[in-house]
């Protein structure tokens, strides 16, 4: 678990490689099929090979819901224990979650939540300079071959940070000289950075509300030095306060008697069969 830009995907993958593990995504707008800038979704280079569930599978107009996802990922949680494999489930909705691990499926595994968390402040600037990177890699035309004068952004992909904030953008179109439209980009562009810093606090906001309301047993990993380091000083920091620190913890998780709930990555194991989620918010 944890906010967006921390590094939960990334996480998810280092524990796969751990431990034999497959994913299963959990967040609400990369569970749709197309924008996979716009809704930075995870590469099939970054993948390494791990076999992904729910991640871009849905039609794009569709709407699917928390219920959607709570049976659907129940299938895969069971096809992945068949193979003997470990479920890692990981992304940056917290209904999603929420509405998965209930009484029932509480009651069928234990949950290990693993939280990747960054100072606000260094987030906001990370996540800042995010928006620009997808910019360069194409995201502005990538949203506008999905634009549709007539779209509704309260359904399906369209709900995407980035989608509804360049309507105006597409809107105008030829109609604007050169400086209008750069103006409205620019506007546009700065919008996105905000609510995506709004729904990052927001997430941190709900982890807090499942631990203090709903009792989950977290743990925290300390992610903030990592984003604050380049190169391979942030290589060595992700390794030594994330990864080290994760793959610790799912290995003592997976096997001591006593089970143990972490914030961040979601571990969940039922008798001899375990299963895992990371998720960061």
């Amino acid at each position: 678990m944890g906010a967006t830009g921390t590094g939960k995907s990334r996480l998810s993958i280092d524990l796969a490689t751990h431990f034999a593990a497959e994913v299963i995504n959990s967040d609400k707008i990369q569970v749709y099929q197309g924008l996979d800038i716009a809704t930075n979704k995870i590469t099939d280079e970054e993948r390494r090979g791990v076999p992904h569930h729910l991640l871009g599978v849905i039609p794009p107009e569709s709407d699917f819901t928390s219920s959607n996802f709570k049976y659907t990922a129940s299938i895969s949680v069971k096809s992945i224990l068949s193979r003997r494999k470990l479920p890692i489930i990981v992304g940056g909705s917290n209904s999603y979650i929420e509405t998965l691990i209930d009484a029932n499926f509480r009651a069928k595994y234990d949950c290990c939540f693993l939280w990747v968390d960054v100072a606000m402040p260094v987030l906001h600037s990370f996540v800042s300079d995010r928006v620009d990177k997808m910019v360069e890699r194409g995201m502005v035309d990538e949203v506008r071959d999905f634009y549709s004068a007539t779209s509704d952004y309260s359904r399906g992909i369209r709900r995407a940070i980035g989608v509804p904030e360049l309507d105006r953008f597409f809107r105008v179109g030829s109609v604007s000289d050169e400086l209008t439209r750069g103006r409205i980009l620019a506007e546009a562009l700065d919008q996105i950075k905000s609510n995506t810093s709004k729904l990052a606090s927001k997430q941190v906001d709900k982890i807090n509300r499942l631990r203090n309301t709903k009792r989950w047993r977290v743990r925290r990993l300390e992610a903030t030095d990592v984003l604050r380091r380049r190169g391979g000083d942030a290589e060595a920091a992700w390794e030594d306060m994330v990864a080290g620190p994760g793959v610790d913890a799912v290995r003592r998780f997976l096997y001591e008697v006593e089970p143990v709930v972490y914030g961040g990555v979601m571990a969940v194991r039922g008798g001899a069969a375990p299963v895992m989620a990371t998720a960061s918010y």
